[in-house]
């Protein structure tokens, strides 16, 4: 069978939030051609085995995510409302991300720390990169005498375990203030890291 490119796309986009959910453990063959509607020979057509679906399923829950947020960063000029529109981000989208399963880089991490290498590689890849992001804002802030002088490693890695920890009790506990609140106390640091 001919790989279609169209048909991965309808594949991925279809199983995202299913993955996204129900992990990939949890997630099972009926779930994807239920989802699809497609057959298991057309969706074993377009994608070596459950691993790849997977695999293309984070990737994609990843950069939607992301492409929302650099949006909003990048219509900011100044460093630390770079930090604070990465903040509000989460304060307006949270529901479309509980609704989705949740944070798919959370999820993902949790489900595969112990089983599957690959997609564990990839969740270590995208945490890599949005601690660079966050970092990349940071240094140029410091740099640009717009931000007080921090350890930027430090303060980049409390800032995803804070927004991280945040939607995990959040959604667990059906308690979306936990993470607002957390997230209104780091917006207050970032205003306090802000130069004169």
């Amino acid at each position: 069978m001919v790989r279609s490119e169209k048909t991965r796309q309808l594949i991925i986009e279809k199983t995202a939030s299913i993955f996204n959910k129900k992990g990939y453990t949890g997630t099972y063959l009926s779930d994807l051609t239920n989802a699809t509607g497609l057959t298991k020979g057309s969706i074993y057509g377009n994608f070596k085995n459950k691993n790849e679906v997977a695999l293309e399923a984070f990737k994609f829950n990843y950069k939607f995510q992301t492409r929302q947020i650099i949006n909003k960063i990048e219509k900011e000029d100044n460093s630390g409302n770079k930090l604070i529109a990465f903040l509000n981000h989460y304060k307006t989208a949270f529901k479309p991300i509980f609704n989705n399963g949740g944070c798919a880089i959370l999820n993902t991490a949790v489900d595969t720390d112990d089983g599957n290498e690959l997609l564990k590689k990839e969740v270590i890849k995208t945490i890599h990169n949005w601690h660079k992001k966050i970092e990349s804002i940071l240094i140029e802030g410091v740099n640009k005498k717009e931000l007080k002088e921090i350890d930027i490693e430090q303060f980049s890695y409390r800032m995803i375990a804070i927004i991280e920890g945040s939607i995990l009790l959040a959604k667990t506990l059906n308690k979306p203030e936990i993470l607002l609140n957390n997230l209104e106390h780091l917006k207050t640091e970032i205003q306090q890291l802000k130069q004169q």
